[in-house]
């Protein structure tokens, strides 16, 4: 197996010592088009970032060159299946290449071992060489091994290659089964964190795609020479301007910095010359003279040079002597060679070359940055993009802050209560209630502090001590803390016993919580977090919700809002439309009569009353109001009139004086 090497883009340049070659094999082009594309860095989509610069890589690559396009995840959600061959193998057209690629809208999943499969069967690659270029931004999702199948690749093809660019990848599991498939096939594996560096890494890619042996010319033709103009000395880490003349034959030939005296054939930082005679580069991070040299890229031969003396930049940083940890402070420079540099803090001592938290200068000469949670000594560093060198340096003490936070110490469960603090560090600093004893750095329930001193938190669902704490944003810092008991309220919910389906039932309750807690109507059985018709509570003691369609055991629940805890629950029965409701009375009358007519009505009732009445209404109508009534002052049965208009009516057994229904019977006017 051909020994693999991979690169990766981890610092802010990338150097390639290999001069660029001619030729390729077939090759097939393998675009993440899955939903994951759609996530941003430095507030642009990766799929737009993406389509802007994939013309590094067709650069690279020869017009004669056979070049496919495949894509997955770019027409179906959800479906491992969605791969699509775009573009066979054909001629580059890199136009017709941009324009495909420009089509692409992520969608769906990510089977990109599926895809790398059909893309080398697409290559015939057990019966010529061939090469495929993953561009992906997230591992498999399709349940394949991909680091299995590229080592099958690599045993039975004749000569398969697969290059690897993984765009915005996170843990080192996506780095490693990405890596794999390059390692396994002797392939380059290159890791992208940002748009440039996924542009260099295309162009690193399409230079290995194009790299081969030129078959030796017999008698070579003489070469042609080109004058460089450049400036005599640039600043280090700075863009600086150049020409050549005359213009040159072949697009991709290119012109690159060195340090005096490099072989022939190695190059740094470089650009093409397309079909321009002037461009720009980056001078390198250390000083000392180079040659910018015109390079011939069918030979890899000098064709033209001319010397350049790289001189120290005069950079400053400055800060505050003493920050507060979590704070946001002020820094200022001087001297800013170049818009991407950085200003960095970092613990004292840390070795050159690394940074923590930071911001890119622009063209400004001062910004902020936040103070690191954990008091000592730090520096601040002025560091160029190329070659991440530290221009200037300056100390800052962090010091601990004195921050407090306090609340009541009980709280009911689910209740709302207010805490207040001081000493706020920075405005994103948050304040959280957590169980006693949990980890630091872990929260729940929270808010953040801004520029005020007191705001308002709701207890947990669960009874027991809690802590109250403070953390700053910056490290996720407990910086104070106060113990609160959360207890448990007396909550109390009650309604009828029996309602007819699709009739209004009065919940009342005592003990409200929160205005956000609710009351709902489940069946019976119905696992605590689900909830049926709800009404909120507010700052009512009661609310009508309606009875379900269907019949059977029900449960009334008093729910708080905060984890759905089930506080107090009354059962219910709801029973069918025409069914009679009795407590304390019970009704005699037919189910039905014509309009008009006068029927007899008798009864049993439990208790006496000062005003006991039967009530004849719509079906629909509020419980206390009537068509006609009439007074119990004698023994059953009693005659009434039914009205003239047919529809569904209700006969009542009403304690007036005790605001109680006793009975209720539907009855049909027909």
């Amino acid at each position: 197996m051909r020994k693999a090497f991979q690169i990766l883009l981890t610092s802010f340049s990338a150097a390639v010592t290999a001069a660029p070659a001619l030729a390729a094999d077939d090759v097939m082009v393998v675009f993440d088009g899955s939903n994951s594309m759609w996530g941003q860095i430095d507030g642009t989509a990766k799929i737009e970032i993406a389509r802007d610069v994939i013309g590094n890589l067709t650069a690279e690559l020869e017009p004669t060159a056979n070049v496919g396009l495949m894509a997955y995840g770019h027409r179906r959600r959800g479906d491992c299946s969605d791969i699509e061959v775009v573009l066979p193998p054909a001629p580059l057209d890199r136009s017709t290449f941009l324009d495909e690629i420009a089509k692409i809208t992520p969608t769906g999943k990510t089977p990109l071992t599926d895809a790398v499969a059909q893309a080398a069967e697409t290559l015939s690659f057990r019966d010529r060489p061939a090469t495929v270029v993953l561009i992906s931004d997230g591992v498999e999702s399709c349940q394949r091994d991909p680091c299995a199948l590229a080592g099958d690749l690599e045993r039975r093809g004749v000569d398969f290659t697969a290059h690897v660019v993984g765009f915005g990848l996170g843990a080192n599991e996506d780095t490693r089964s990405l890596a794999c498939i390059a390692d396994q096939t002797g392939g380059q594996y290159i890791a992208a964190a940002d748009a440039a560096e996924l542009g260099a890494a295309l162009s690193t890619v399409g230079a290995a795609v194009a790299q081969s042996a030129p078959a030796p010319e017999p008698e070579p033709e003489p070469e042609p020479q080109f004058t460089l103009t450049a400036p005599e000395s640039v600043t280090q880490g700075a863009a600086f301007e150049f020409s050549w003349n005359p213009a040159g034959d072949n697009p991709r030939d290119y012109v690159t910095i060195v340090p005096m005296g490099a072989e022939d054939g190695t190059y740094e930082s470089y650009i093409r010359v397309q079909d321009d005679t002037a461009g720009s580069l980056v001078a390198p991070a250390e000083t000392g003279l180079y040659d910018l040299r015109y390079m011939l890229k069918d030979t890899g031969t000098t064709a033209g040079s001319t010397p350049v003396e790289v001189v120290p930049a005069e950079v400053t940083v400055s800060g505050p002597e003493t920050a507060v940890t979590g704070a946001s402070f002020d820094v200022t420079w001087t001297g800013a060679v170049h818009p991407r540099d950085y200003v960095t803090i970092v613990p004292m001592g840390t070795e050159d070359g690394k940074y923590a938290s930071y911001f890119r200068v622009g063209d400004h000469q001062k910004d902020s940055l936040v103070a690191p949670a954990e008091p000592g000594l730090y520096e601040l560093r002025y560091m160029l993009k190329e070659g991440a060198k530290v221009m200037a340096r300056a100390p800052i003490e962090v010091t601990e802050p004195e921050v407090t936070v306090s609340g009541p110490e009980t709280a009911m469960t689910g209740a709302s209560f207010d805490v207040t603090w001081t000493g706020a560090v920075h405005p994103r600093d948050y304040v959280t209630i957590v169980p006693m004893g949990t980890e630091d750095g872990q929260y729940a329930s929270y808010f953040r502090v801004g520029d005020h001193q007191k705001d308002s938190l709701v207890a947990p669902a669960e009874p027991g001590l809690y802590e109250l704490r403070y953390m700053l944003k910056e490290g996720a810092k407990v910086m104070a803390r106060a113990p609160i008991e959360v207890t448990e309220p007396e909550v109390t919910v009650s309604g009828p016993d029996q309602v007819r389906a699709g009739d209004e039932v009065l919940a009342e309750w005592t003990g409200a919580v929160h205005p956000r807690d609710y009351v709902t109507i489940v069946p019976m059985g119905t696992p605590d977090q689900d909830s049926g018709d709800y009404k909120r509570v507010g700052d009512h003691a009661k609310a009508k919700l309606t009875a379900p369609e269907a019949t059977g055991l029900y449960e009334l629940r008093y729910v708080l809002n905060e984890g759905k805890r089930v506080m107090a629950r009354h059962s219910l029965e709801v029973l069918s439309k025409d069914a009679q409701l009795s407590t304390g009375a019970q009704l005699q009358a037919p189910d039905s009569a014509t309009a008009g007519a006068t029927i007899e009505v008798s009864w049993s009732v439990d208790g006496e009353s000062a005003d006991q009445r039967i009530t004849l209404a719509k079906g629909n109508q509020p419980i206390f109001t009537w068509i006609v009534a009439h007074k119990i002052d004698g023994p059953p049965p009693i005659s009434l009139t039914l009205p003239e208009e047919p529809g569904q009516y209700e006969l009542r057994f009403l304690d007036v004086a005790g605001q109680k229904v006793l009975s209720r019977a539907p009855i049909e006017v027909k």
